[in-house]
């Protein structure tokens, strides 16, 4: 009998559905064999040495796999094809093989072990893989138990400094967690330091319809914006700015007739299909299109592969199969003509400094399946559907045509030199947009020639401040922490969830805001542990980290650089770092039991109140932030609330008197107070 492991029980029924009983399939459901949560389970003294063993609640499972092994004569490690699941291919063959030399049935062979991946799971797919077994890829395996002990060491030897210094024994430190919150820490503080400046623009009607904005004068341009730069967190001043109205209205005022077209500019502009998704765009086009959550786009992505409808979904790569690619040039042609077909095959670069296992980025594996076709899959829901529908559209737009616009800029001048511009474009061609659908609105002016004389009908100066840097959402977070290196595709869903999770972050109207704990935390391992939430340095970790999957640096070297610094810091932080105190906020209430100030304060479950006297006084309360909006069924205040899971929605203060509950604040508005 032939044995076939994969992790998740929905992968196996997909794969036993297309192998039709030649094979036994099973699952490990997840990981079988970890580091123990009771310590450290990281040998220090000794290469760092790890203690793998297998967790109490997947003993019973691990029993009945070994019984089913014994059964086997080949075992088939067909985990995900990246470094988690090479390690955990490499834990199960451990554990079976070590089961079979415990075995007393001497003369029964011991099983032999193979190793297949996929990225995707199509009949042929796994066909052709069976055709093409290895062995387990020990560098792989060496660059994920790196990743995991580096950030058990720093997990269980910095979290019990910040339960002694910070007083709360729920918290935790993360190698890249922290610079995370470090990332949305210091954007608060940019927006709080920001002064806005006050700057005016100049609108400009004329007879034939054009509007145009004052753009310069003498060849001096009139800046906007002073503009921010989201990386570098910096201004970028600006060297002509119309400052307030009264320098507006001196424009105005010498501004003069006649109004003549000098420039009339019309060129054909071309624009690309974007690449294929790879993990870091899915999530961050989710977020935008779907208002999908980074965990919640993993989840999704996670059953439509399991299912067999789209490849491997944890890539940092643009590569499509040359076979796709085919098939997709050639529906692109029998669905909406040839001429929507790019003139060659379209090659995107991939970003990746390893590409594990030639990965794809996502795309259908079918590419004549219509997000209509899974209507009949029980297993799917509406978000399934939708995040599909994404998926095959931009992989499919990439192999289509550009879009092509006719493009016009004007230029009209006055006698004293003001110049007033217009643009306007006109889609010419489709291509791509045929397939994503057009994301763009048309702008169509007025034909003119140079030298034709226009008339001002109306000049409208327009005041406007300058805006402080935009909070960090979870696709912009995302999108920094993949141009800054930080962290890998497979770690940002988790990372964004965890940083909630351990209230250092919270997410306010689908912004990420800091925490008074967050704050914090931060300044204490900044000051104390420089390196751990330096981007550089944590760029740098993950450089390593490739480096050792590509077989160029040994694992234990590369923890020990990492891990020989962090000791002395941690061994001087706890010498030399005074206790920190959270702030916490007054409220204008007493105490009801002994009539001291209450304040609110963070715990492992979220904000609550209490005794500002705490602990001779243990009077406590659940914390309930209310909004400036009245609940329409009682005129009850309305208050923030959460689920078990951790889910925000709307619900009423008079609860359980009142049931009102909404997940969204505009719900809150459509029923009327009875």
């Amino acid at each position: 009998m032939n044995l076939i492991i994969v992790e998740s029980p929905t992968k196996a029924r997909t794969l036993t559905k297309y192998l039709k009983g030649k094979y036994q399939v099973v699952a490990t459901m997840g990981h079988i064999r970890d580091l123990p949560k009771s310590d450290l389970g990281v040998d220090v003294e000794h290469d760092f040495l790890p203690r793998y063993i297998i967790p109490r609640d997947k003993a019973k499972h691990v029993k009945d796999l070994k019984a089913t092994a014994k059964k086997a004569d080949v075992i088939i490690l067909a985990t995900d094809p990246d470094r988690e699941g090479e390690a955990i291919a490499w834990h199960v063959a451990h554990i079976l093989s070590e089961d079979s030399k415990k075995s007393k049935a001497k003369s029964k062979k011991s099983p032999a072990f193979e190793r297949i991946a996929f990225h995707e799971i199509t009949e042929r797919a796994i066909k052709e893989a069976l055709e093409h077994p290895r062995t387990v890829d020990l560098k792989l395996v060496d660059a994920q138990q790196a990743r995991r002990v580096m950030d058990r060491l720093v997990g269980y030897r910095l979290s019990p400094l910040l339960w002694q210094k910070l007083s709360k024994r729920w918290l935790s430190a993360g190698r890249v967690q922290s610079v995370a919150v470090r990332l949305v820490v210091e954007r608060e503080r940019e927006i709080a330091r920001f002064t806005k400046k006050e700057y005016w623009t100049i609108e400009g009607k004329f007879d034939p319809a054009i509007t145009a904005q004052l753009v310069s004068k003498n060849g001096v341009k009139y800046e906007e914006i002073l503009t921010f730069d989201l990386f570098d967190g910096k201004y970028t001043t600006a060297s002509s700015v119309i400052r307030d109205e009264r320098s507006a209205k001196e424009i105005i005022a010498d501004v003069r007739s006649p109004f003549t077209v000098t420039s009339v500019d019309k060129k054909e502009i071309r624009r690309n299909p974007l690449a294929p998704f790879t993990t870091s765009t899915l999530q961050q086009d989710a977020g935008r299109k779907l208002y999908f959550s980074a965990k919640k786009t993993m989840q999704i992505a996670q059953k439509l592969y399991e299912e067999g409808y789209i490849t491997y979904h944890r890539t940092d790569s643009v590569n499509l199969a040359e076979k796709f690619i085919d098939e997709c040039r050639s529906y692109i042609s029998a669905t909406f003509g040839r001429e929507f077909v790019a003139d060659a095959p379209r090659k995107y670069q991939t970003k990746s400094r390893v590409a594990q296992e030639a990965h794809e980025a996502i795309r259908p594996t079918d590419v004549s399946r219509l997000a209509s076709a899974l209507d009949g899959d029980a297993e799917l829901n509406r978000d399934h559907h939708r995040l599909y529908e994404l998926i095959w559209k931009r992989a499919v737009a990439s192999q289509a045509k550009e879009a092509v616009f006719d493009s016009t800029t004007i230029d009209i001048t006055d006698i004293n030199k003001y110049v007033f511009e217009t643009q306007g474009s006109v889609i010419k061609f489709e291509g791509f947009l045929k397939i994503m659908g057009r994301d763009v609105d048309e702008v169509i002016i007025p034909d003119v020639a140079v030298g034709q004389v226009v008339t001002l009908t109306e000049e409208a100066p327009t005041q406007h401040f300058t805006n402080p840097p935009p909070r960090y959402t979870e696709v912009s977070l995302i999108k920094t922490m993949e141009e800054k290196d930080i962290g890998r595709p497979s770690t940002y869903a988790p990372i964004i969830s965890t940083i909630q999770d351990r209230q250092y972050v919270t997410r306010e109207d689908k912004k990420l805001v800091p925490t008074e704990l967050g704050n914090s935390v931060t300044d204490f391992l900044v000051q104390y542990f420089p390196d751990i939430l330096d981007l550089p340095f944590t760029a740098k970790m993950e450089a390593n980290l490739d480096a050792i999957a590509n077989g160029e640096s040994q694992w234990v070297p590369v923890v020990r650089e990492f891990y020989t610094p962090f000791e002395k810091d941690l061994n001087n932080a706890y010498d030399k770092a005074d206790k920190v105190k959270v702030a916490e906020e007054v409220i204008d209430e007493k105490c009801p039991d002994c009539g001291s100030p209450l304040v609110i304060r963070m715990g492992r479950f979220g904000k609550f109140v209490a005794c500002s006297t705490f602990p001779a006084c243990k009077y406590t309360r659940q914390f309930a932030q209310k909004l400036d909006m009245k609940c329409p069924k009682c005129g009850g205040d309305i208050v923030i609330k959460k689920t078990r899971r951790g889910k925000t929605f709307y619900g009423c203060s008079n609860y359980p008197k009142c049931t009102f509950a909404a997940w969204k604040k505009e719900d809150i508005k459509k029923e009327d107070i009875k």
